[in-house]
């Protein structure tokens, strides 16, 4: 699976926002973008005009980078919602929420999206009784996203749920914290995206 290897820290400060790659660091005053919101670079100091094409390309690769996706990929979850009748960029981050794991980082059972990833790949997770370890598999209405791991593991998302507790869980999922499960009672709205995300900028760019 192709991945991006790289430091965290530095996407944030290229983007020019906090993605939380990092989890709960991101709120300290550890996080790099706190102490240098600058591009990285020798160069990321020095302030030039950016065109609307790179306008466009900066929300596409932030937004790639929120949810952790390739281009291939992304390119791909773009042409299926095109396909759709309706808003193509409303359907794309319908798309990109109902990933498993960013189902499982919603619903509190990680604190970051790598550590979400790591949970369903190593099998920690089932969806509806079935084992999966596919980050990418889509979530639909009334799927049960169920920790079923070893004791170990289970007391990790629990110590993750405590850490989580206040964050506020999407309203289209359910979570049972006593069981470690979640479930989708609907389909994600525009509304429910946690970040300030210009979705119409990309379209644009893929409609060239």
């Amino acid at each position: 699976m192709a991945r991006y290897t790289g430091p965290s820290c530095r996407l944030c400060r290229r983007e020019g926002a906090k993605l939380f790659l990092k989890g709960t660091r991101c709120t300290t005053e550890k996080c790099a973008f706190a102490r240098r919101s600058f591009p990285p670079g020798m160069h990321g100091k020095m302030r030039s005009k950016i065109s609307d094409y790179g306008l466009q390309l900066r929300e596409k690769q932030k937004v790639k980078r929120i949810y952790g996706v390739l281009e291939r990929q992304f390119r791909r979850y773009f042409h299926v919602a095109a396909r759709r009748k309706g808003v193509t960029g409303e359907f794309l981050l319908q798309q990109l929420e109902r990933r498993l794991d960013n189902v499982v980082l919603r619903a509190g059972f990680a604190l970051s999206l790598p550590q979400a990833r790591q949970i369903v790949r190593y099998g920690h997770v089932t969806v509806n009784g079935r084992r999966s370890s596919i980050p990418s598999c889509q979530v639909n209405i009334n799927n049960v996203v169920e920790i079923k791991a070893k004791e170990s593991v289970v007391k990790l998302v629990k110590d993750c749920l405590e850490i989580t507790k206040d964050r506020t869980v999407p309203t289209w999922l359910t979570v049972d914290r006593t069981h470690v499960k979640a479930t989708m009672t609907r389909l994600p709205a525009r509304d429910d995206v946690p970040f300030a995300v210009q979705e119409q900028l990309i379209v644009e760019l893929y409609s060239k």
